[in-house]
């Protein structure tokens, strides 16, 4: 008897003559001709029309795959982050821990695309690098507004986006608005840990600096996780972040120093050795510091 004819099984196990088989492939739905498929649901052909290689080089169908996923990941992650820092801005400190895993694990898909993109060689690059011209990953708008999400501020890094309104706007709002670690700050004031008004109150757009009021708060809340765990929690998931940004970084020197070396990058920058300074970028000062103190 073929697979199709095959009899389902009752709940006792026992096959019911002349009942269709519940498991054959006939059974799934084939007319879409008046429902969504798979691919209209995601909008496959439009998203397959966006991947447009320039020349014939057989590995830039692989360059700008990996680069096409990682503006996908970019992108749930800013929605992540905003959706936590909407709740901490309202004193909530338990759910945004949901938001901050997935932006944690999504960081995980990002800095494992740098290992499909090490299998280029220097010479598959150099096949059609110049090409895309001054085209850079420098000039990623989803990437720099994890940056300023995150802290790591600079208004020069907004530059490369004052032809579009619509990605320089959002990303000067970003600029001068309180980051994630911001927000966490004020609900340790909130808790009477006594975060000082400097701080509380610093233009947003310049990266933090480390303040010895804020390490002791933080040495408060390490010492007693008892007494204050949802924000013990809370840092903790912001370290994961933050290692995890540092791994996404680390692995994006490496793949760029094995494919050109110390070149410079397309997008004007040194390469690699901006990329290696970018490296010693600390974005919870406290959170580390304060396990050297405890």
């Amino acid at each position: 008897m073929s697979a199709p004819d095959r009899p389902a099984p009752d709940r006792s196990g026992a096959a019911r003559p002349g009942a269709p088989d519940r498991d054959a492939p006939e059974q799934a739905y084939t007319d879409f001709t008046r429902s969504l498929s798979y691919g209209d649901y995601l909008q496959l052909d439009t998203l397959k029309s966006a991947h447009r290689p320039v020349t014939d080089a057989h590995d830039e169908h692989l360059f700008i795959a990996v680069h096409h996923v990682s503006e996908v990941w970019l992108d749930l992650i800013i929605r992540e982050l905003r959706a936590a820092m909407d709740q901490l801005a309202l004193g909530i400190t338990d759910a945004p821990l949901k938001g901050l895993t997935r932006v944690v694990r999504a960081q995980e898909q990002l800095t494992n695309a740098w290992e499909v993109l090490k299998t280029m060689t220097p010479a598959d690059y150099l096949s059609f690098r110049s090409a895309f011209g001054q085209a850079s990953g420098f000039q990623s708008a989803s990437y720099r507004m994890v940056e300023f999400l995150l802290g790591n501020r600079h208004a020069v890094l907004a530059r490369p986006h004052e032809h579009r309104p619509d990605l320089h706007g959002p990303l000067t709002d970003a600029l001068h608005g309180p980051s994630v670690y911001d927000l966490t700050l004020r609900l340790l004031d909130a808790r009477g840990l006594n975060v000082p008004a400097e701080v509380l109150n610093r233009d947003p757009s310049q990266p933090p600096q480390l303040n010895e009021a804020v390490l002791n708060a933080w040495i408060t809340v390490y010492r007693q996780p008892d007494t204050y765990w949802d924000l013990y929690e809370l840092a903790e998931k912001l370290l994961d972040v933050e290692d995890n940004f540092r791994r996404w970084r680390f692995n994006h020197l490496t793949t760029v120093e094995r494919t050109i070396g110390f070149k410079s990058g397309s997008g004007g920058t040194s390469g690699a050795g901006y990329l290696r300074r970018a490296l010693e970028t600390v974005l919870f000062p406290e959170l580390w510091e304060v396990r050297t103190r405890l």
